[in-house]
């Protein structure tokens, strides 16, 4: 009997403080929020429209996952029980590999950082990660009469996994 106790009362805590959760249920963001602003990412990058891919990746994951709405009118922000408000900080592209035979590079390593800061209306910090950091590897074209510029692809794959995971963190407190 008494083992029995003495197992049961090293059950319980095990138990109940291993923060199981269903998907959604726990969540940085209050119980008040129903809707969010997303406004268009600001960037110090000297590149063409990555913050608009990471804004648009951002708001499609957040109306594909949540119940919130978003947003984006610059009218209706105030209005709103929270803002989403991201920063790219870098991109940068790298030769990764070369071509033995022409001595060109062959495929690329396309690096983003970024921080995003989530508000509620009052000013309250809800989340914040200020070192946001994804690769994304991508092959150049060799046939310059047919030459597509690769990097664009990347930066739209790179922005939906940003969001994904960004969308994951915030909703989700493992």
């Amino acid at each position: 009997m008494r083992g029995n106790l003495l197992t049961l009362c090293l059950l319980i805590p095990a138990l109940t403080g291993c923060d199981y959760h269903t998907a959604g249920s726990a969540t940085h963001l209050p119980a008040n929020v129903r809707t969010l602003a997303v406004p268009v990412f600001q960037t110090r990058a000297q590149a063409f429209h990555t913050e608009m891919s990471f804004t648009k990746a951002v708001v499609r994951e957040l109306d594909t996952r949540t119940k919130y709405r978003v947003l984006q009118s610059d009218k209706d922000m105030p209005d709103a029980d929270a803002t989403l408000t991201g920063t790219i900080l870098s991109q940068s592209a790298s030769p990764l590999t070369y071509d033995s035979s022409s001595g060109q590079t062959s495929s690329y390593l396309i690096t983003i950082r970024a921080k995003v800061v989530l508000k509620a209306h009052d000013g309250r910090v809800l989340y914040e990660n200020d070192a946001l950091a994804y690769r994304e590897q991508y092959q150049s074209t060799q046939d310059l009469s047919g030459f597509i510029q690769e990097d664009a692809p990347a930066v739209q794959r790179l922005s939906r996994d940003f969001a994904q995971a960004l969308v994951s963190d915030i909703l989700e407190s493992f």
